[in-house]
């Protein structure tokens, strides 16, 4: 019989990492302690990682996600300003909140595919170049850029209507009728 205490199983191909109640890391993939630092490697390569208490098999994923994300910021250059920090948290218990996830997620997937789609066409170009081009706008950086607003913009208006559509529903439920 299984013991419901432990975590679920995870995929194969993903790199599982124990932290230990010393805060140590440990790699079960090459058998060896990592720290965070190589943990973040890991992540920047592409894989997938999944972090579990070693005693509890509990989750704690997120958690080291975010933990490297503080890292980061409170380094030398950050990628989000405190009016924008300010704003995400202000979502946290609002209506909204599980509508701005999604809305990130998908506006931070497309900016990733939109990266991916100018690195392939640019092979060559080293970090130095690129923040060049970038600074330069050109017209192709302005294309990439306004199909880019343009279907997070759209992304925006269909959530609107989702939101919509679900208070209409709401709202009938209740006997109320929209005027």
């Amino acid at each position: 019989m299984p013991d419901n205490n432990t975590a679920p199983e995870v995929k194969s191909t993903q790199r599982v990492i124990k932290k230990y109640p010393n805060r140590r890391l440990y790699d079960t993939s090459t058998s060896t302690y990592v720290t965070l630092a190589e943990v973040k490697q890991l992540v920047m390569k592409g894989e997938s990682v999944a972090v579990r208490d070693a005693k509890s098999g509990e989750d704690l994923t997120r958690s080291i996600l975010l933990q490297i994300i503080l890292e980061e910021e409170a380094g030398g250059a950050p990628m989000f300003s405190e009016a924008a920090l300010a704003n995400i948290i202000r979502f946290y218990g609002h209506a909204m909140q599980g509508f701005m996830g999604a809305y990130l997620e998908k506006n931070v997937q497309m900016f990733t595919e939109m990266q991916a789609k100018l690195a392939e066409q640019t092979p060559g170009l080293t970090p130095e170049m690129w923040s060049q081009f970038m600074n330069l706008q050109s017209p192709m950086m302005k294309g990439l850029m306004g199909n880019y607003m343009e279907q997070s913009q759209s992304m925006y208006q269909q959530m609107q209507e989702q939101m919509q559509k679900q208070t209409e529903q709401m709202l009938g439920a209740f006997g109320i009728k929209k005027r």
